[in-house]
């Protein structure tokens, strides 16, 4: 590219700049104080990922000029200094807007790490990254095992309110305190609000043994080409029928857990068993059933009780806050230093956790967005943006659950995105789902297994699933962190335009046009 062209091409992406600020100061007048460089800075992010920069930067690079590939965290700095080393290069000066507030490479380091400590409620530490372990069931009984765990690096204890009840919760609660007092290390208390769960009725289906005799069974096979009725219930499960031809006489038969996603579906939809293990599609639909035709599923597999649905293709009218959320959110603000807020799918979903903690004292906990859904993703700027109306904000990276919304092949990628639009909005950031998920469990480690906790150490904490071996996982995830903070730091990128970014503009124009 001719260095007119990249000229040219730089005044255009500063104009576009300029023509948003006006939008980007509306948006950012609601957010906390802590946060309003921070909101100015995501909507000219999320300007200037309308563009493919893949050709400028490297015309850029080859001028000896820094490109943009890290412009995440102080896009207006970045653009207006590129622009005037062109400038320089052509002979001519020019200097940015003043009025325009600015943030450097510096400040955005600053604002990150400071949104970070307040969200973790941490002083600076030797590694940037803090490790999170979920708490088994034995936390609740066994204090020596939490008190391992601490002293191999655990910094943030996550307790699933999903599973358990208040004894367990309170019980675990109390062996985290007194582990942590005991050793003199501080460790914080992250709780995960379960959310509207989609799963699974009860499969209990009589059937004969091979030698007759009447046993229960509790799952489903299915495979490519069965069918299986899904109801609103109450119903007991039915397994298939079939003639003497082998023909279906009757498809399998299951209930769920939340009836009212039969009336939100569509002929047409996936729909995904069991994290994705299991495919299908629906094929009819009545007022209290939909029939679904198994599909990419090429060998048999159990279908059992409680085992998770995932609907990709649908605009599921459930609630990001149920009645038992709002119930345990008392135990929640009195025990955690943060909470984790499950299927958030919207911008508007933000105001009414909000809203329920506006009758607490809640001032100083910690909100962590858990991002597991295509719409969160598609609308996470505006969330991000809806949310910083508190100072304590982060978002988590539900990588297992992405992954079935999204497509496998596409999570690399997506979490890319999320780390990207959050740099940009100095949110920090929590990489959870299967790290050294194979070590925790067995013992042993492999080198992919190794390759994705190094990456990991772009986020500001990690999240360890339990298991037998989770003490080792924490002993070698800090040693992973320690080698590897010194090495990176966030990341570079290619900058193709974002399709996201260019949906969210719209939308943000739209919001405050009415």
């Amino acid at each position: 590219m001719k260095i007119e062209n990249i000229e040219k091409e730089l005044e255009k992406i500063h104009q576009d700049l300029l023509d948003i600020e006006p939008l980007a100061r509306k948006l950012s007048e609601p957010v906390h104080r802590d946060y309003s460089l921070s909101a100015l800075n995501l909507v000219r992010y999320i300007s200037l990922r309308n563009y493919d920069l893949r050709y400028l930067h490297d015309s850029l690079s080859e001028l000896g000029i820094s490109a943009l590939r890290s412009s995440e965290a102080y896009v207006w700095r970045n653009v207006t200094d590129a622009l005037k080393l062109v400038k320089l290069i052509r002979g001519e000066s020019w200097s940015a807007n003043s009025e325009i507030a600015s943030i450097g490479y510096k400040k955005s380091k600053k604002l990150i790490r400071k949104h970070s400590n307040h969200l973790f409620n941490a002083r600076d530490q030797k590694h940037r990254t803090e490790i999170m372990v979920t708490m088994p069931a034995e936390a609740a009984e066994d204090r020596n095992l939490v008190a391992a765990l601490i002293t191999e690096g655990m910094e943030i204890a996550r307790i699933n309110l999903s599973h358990g009840d208040l004894d367990e919760w309170t019980r675990t609660v109390t062996n985290i305190k007194l582990a942590s007092r005991a050793l003199k290390k501080p460790c914080k208390i992250y709780m995960d609000l379960a959310g509207p769960k989609l799963r699974t009725g009860l499969i209990a289906i009589k059937s004969k043994d091979k030698k007759g005799k009447t046993v229960m069974e509790d799952h489903i096979l299915l495979s490519n080409g069965d069918h299986l009725v899904l109801t609103k219930g109450p119903e007991v499960s039915k397994k298939a029928r079939y003639g003497k031809s082998g023909e279906l006489k009757r498809p399998a038969r299951l209930a769920v857990s939340l009836p009212s996603i039969i009336d939100d579906v569509h002929v047409g939809d996936r729909i995904l068993f069991d994290d994705g293990k299991i495919e299908g599609s629906i094929i009819q639909k009545s007022k209290r059933e939909v029939e679904v035709v198994i599909r990419n599923t090429p060998r048999k597999i159990k279908l059992k009780s409680e085992k998770g649905i995932n609907l990709p293709d649908s605009d599921l009218r459930l609630p990001s806050l149920t009645k038992e959320d709002i119930k345990n959110l008392p135990f929640v603000v009195q025990n955690a230093d943060m909470v984790g807020y499950s299927f958030v799918r919207s911008a508007r979903d933000v105001d009414q956790l909000y809203e329920q903690l506006s009758a607490y004292e809640s001032d100083s906990l910690g909100i962590i967005f858990k991002i597991e859904n295509k719409e969160a993703f598609d609308d996470l700027p505006l969330i991000l943006l809806n949310a910083m109306r508190r100072p304590a904000i982060g978002v988590m990276i539900a990588r297992g659950d992405l992954a079935v919304e999204l497509g496998a092949e596409r999570i690399a990628e997506v979490q890319d995105q999320i780390l990207w639009i959050c740099e940009a909005a100095h949110v920090p950031v929590i990489w959870a789902t299967q790290v050294l998920e194979n070590l925790s469990k067995t013992g042993k480690v492999s080198r992919a297994e190794i390759t994705d906790a190094a990456k990991s150490a772009r986020a500001e904490c990690v999240m360890l699933n339990k298991g037998p071996y989770v003490v080792d996982s924490v002993r070698l995830l800090k040693r992973i962190l320690f080698k590897m903070e010194s090495h990176t730091t966030k990341k570079k990128s290619t900058m193709r335009a974002l399709v996201m970014a260019q949906k969210v503009l719209m939308k943000m124009k739209e919001q405050i046009n009415g």
